[in-house]
This record gives C-alpha cells, structure tokens and sequence, in this order.
C-alpha cells in the first residue's frame, strides 16, 4: 500500500498542471516598415496593453498619439517612447463624449490627419452583487461609452475624407464570459459595436477588427513580469502585453485587410474553452 501511495506521489509530481514559477521567451516583431506612413491615436496609452500597442505601432514606423486622464502619466509615457519613433500625447477623458469629439477634430487640424484608431482605453469594476451606480456609470462610460463616440466621430472623418483606415477595438476575454460586472457588460457591448462598425464602415475602405486579451500581466491587473504563473487558464501563465501588441500591428497593416469584423482572442484559453479563472460566486 505504500509503496503505490509513493509511486502515485511521484506521478503527480510528474504531471503537475504548472510549475509554481512561470516565465516564458516573448516574442516580439522586430522593427518594421508595416505602418510607415500611418498614424494612429491609441485611447488609453500611459500604461499596460495600450503603451505596449504604442511602442510596436512606432516600431513599425506609424507617428502614434497616446491619450489618457493625466498629463503626467502622458509625459512619462512620451519621454519612455520618443526613442523608438514621433509620439504625443493629449489629455482626453472617455467618459465625455464632446471632448472626445472636440480633442479629436484639434488632433487632425493644420492637415494633419488619422488613420488608426485603437479603443484601449478600460476599467474594471462594478461587480454584482457590491456593485454601485456611480461605479457602473463610471465604467460603462470609459469603455463602451466612449468607445461608441470616438468611433463615430473617427469613421465619419474617415468617410468624408476618403481615408482607408482602421479602428481596432480592444475587446476581452470577458466578451464571452457570463456576465456579472459592468466591466464584463461593456466588453459584450463593445464586441456588439466591433460588428456593427464593421458592417456599415467596409463599404467605404475602413476596416474594424477587435482583439480581445485575457489575463494580461499589466498594472491593471496589478500582475508584473517577474512571475507570470496563471494556472486557472490552459496556457498556465497571464498573456503579455508585448504580444497583444504584435497582433494589433498585424490587424492594422495590410496584411490583416480581409480580416473584417472579426475579435481575434488571445486570451490564453481563458473565456474561449475555460471560465474557472474566474469566480462566480453571489
């Protein structure tokens, strides 16, 4: 009896799901000319999968325009990026839709223009059953609101000035989840608007795509790169920023033109064949 009991111990060793440590090679696309002569305004580019999406966009030679809620997170972003490629910044809240419009109209004046949007800007929050209304409001105005606005007010520019252009939508693993938070709600609606942007917009040249993360090691998520180990999803560690930002370049160039009104999920199985990284518990 003991010896099976000792020789079942070593199996389980053997075939544990993860090792209590994860790290993991990143690839990254080196410096390229797939966007040379772009330029892109990425909402939400301070930090996490936004400043990650900047930095490759830069890299592969697009002029990039962050945008955030505070002009000292913009600054420290700008001096971090300037070394890879033409970068500024402008103080833009989500939640205000007549900024967003007015603050967009500013960027494209003295002939300047734009032809990538990225909706990247995200809370979290708002979960049931301790949610509360001005949490909710809060959320729903950041990531979808906005979102919904911005890209009406780009793809009307897009369309007037007849700009084969693109907006990629940073949707989420949560698009596919059940849902019970505000934050979860508005990754459905914004998958929802993926689709209908892409509809009404493709007759005109401009192509709307959405890319959706797991869990990502970003501050958000209040994860660093020092150990990535996520055992609760297949891939047994949290998705880098770095490579969600390889995909948005991708999704952008032409290389990704005939991919319309899709949501490509890097999600590390997380949401698509699993929902146990999550609790749902009331």
């Amino acid at each position: 009896m003991n010896i099976k009991k000792s020789i079942f111990n070593v199996l389980e060793l053997m075939f544990a799901k993860r090792p209590i440590q994860t790290s993991a090679s990143i690839a990254q696309l080196a410096p390229n000319e797939l966007l040379r002569g772009r330029r892109a305004l990425i909402t939400g580019g301070t930090s996490g999968i936004g400043y990650s999406i900047a930095q490759a966009y830069l890299n592969a030679g697009a002029e990039v325009i962050i945008t955030g809620r505070s002009k000292e997170r913009i600054d420290n972003a700008i001096e971090n990026l300037k070394q890879y490629g033409t970068i500024c910044g402008v103080v833009l809240d989500n939640q205000n839709a007549t900024s967003l419009e007015k603050g967009f109209l500013e960027l494209c004046g003295g002939g300047k223009y734009i032809d990538i949007l990225v909706n990247n800007a995200g809370v979290l929050g708002a979960v049931l059953p301790n949610a509360t209304e001005e949490e909710y409001d809060r959320i729903l105005n950041t990531n979808l609101k906005g979102a919904f606005f911005l890209s009406q007010t780009v793809g009307k520019y897009m369309k007037e000035n007849n700009i084969k252009g693109n907006i990629l939508n940073i949707a989420s693993s949560s698009s596919l989840r059940p849902a019970v938070s505000a934050y979860t709600l508005s990754k459905w609606g914004l998958r929802g608007l993926t689709l209908g942007l892409a509809k009404v917009l493709a007759p005109y040249g401009i192509t709307v795509n959405g890319l959706a993360p797991g869990p990502t090691a970003t501050p958000m998520l209040k994860t660093d790169k020092t150990n990535i180990t996520n055992d609760r999803i297949p891939l047994g560690r949290f998705v880098m920023p770095e490579e969600i930002a390889n995909m948005a370049v991708f999704l952008v160039s032409e290389m990704g033109r005939p991919i319309i009104g899709d949501i490509v999920y890097m999600t590390g199985g997380a949401g698509v064949v699993t929902y146990e990284d999550m609790n749902y518990n009331f």
